[in-house]
């Protein structure tokens, strides 16, 4: 089992299709990997072409199932006086990202964009994103040997062994 801090570099995004028919957007993005939920400061006034440049920080377990490796990056758009409107989503999956990190205890993965698109899967936007992960903790457990060749140990010297890598 792995522990690690999987950062999440939220950099802007461009052509973001308007919700209202008048107006500027305000958007915000809503970063989620797992069951932790971060939320960006509202871009207020800048329309279809926002610049966050914010930093969220999500503690990752290795491993878990295959579809719990994804980030997903819900845009909205911020009003005063009415519900916010959702924009579209961007879904980002990391498990090639972690996995790598884990064998060289870095991996880093360079802002790109990433499509944003609504529930009906049509182009939204794009959105772009960078992201490392940093292994913290690892543990490594070795089972018991037994004995069936001269190769492993005899019953009476079999044991296991906990090893410490961080």
């Amino acid at each position: 089992m792995a522990i690690g801090i999987m950062e999440v570099k939220l950099m802007g995004a461009k052509g973001l299709k308007r919700s209202d028919f008048l107006g500027r957007i305000d958007p915000y993005v809503l970063l989620q990997y797992r069951n932790q939920e971060y939320k960006s400061r509202i871009a207020k006034g800048q329309g279809r072409n926002p610049i966050w440049n914010e930093k969220f920080k999500y503690i990752v377990d290795y491993p878990v199932d295959d579809d719990q490796y994804k980030l997903v990056l819900k845009i909205m758009d911020h009003d005063m006086y009415n519900p916010d409107d959702y924009l579209g989503e961007a879904k980002i999956y990391v498990k090639e990202l972690i996995e790598l990190g884990v064998e060289k205890g870095k991996a880093k993965l360079h802002p790109q964009k990433h499509r944003v698109v609504y529930t009906n899967l049509t182009y939204r936007g794009e959105i772009q994103v960078g992201i490392t992960f940093t292994v913290k903790k690892e543990t490594v457990e070795e089972g018991i040997f037994r004995k069936s060749s001269r190769r492993y140990l005899d019953d009476e010297e079999r044991t296991t062994k906990r090893i410490r890598l961080w």
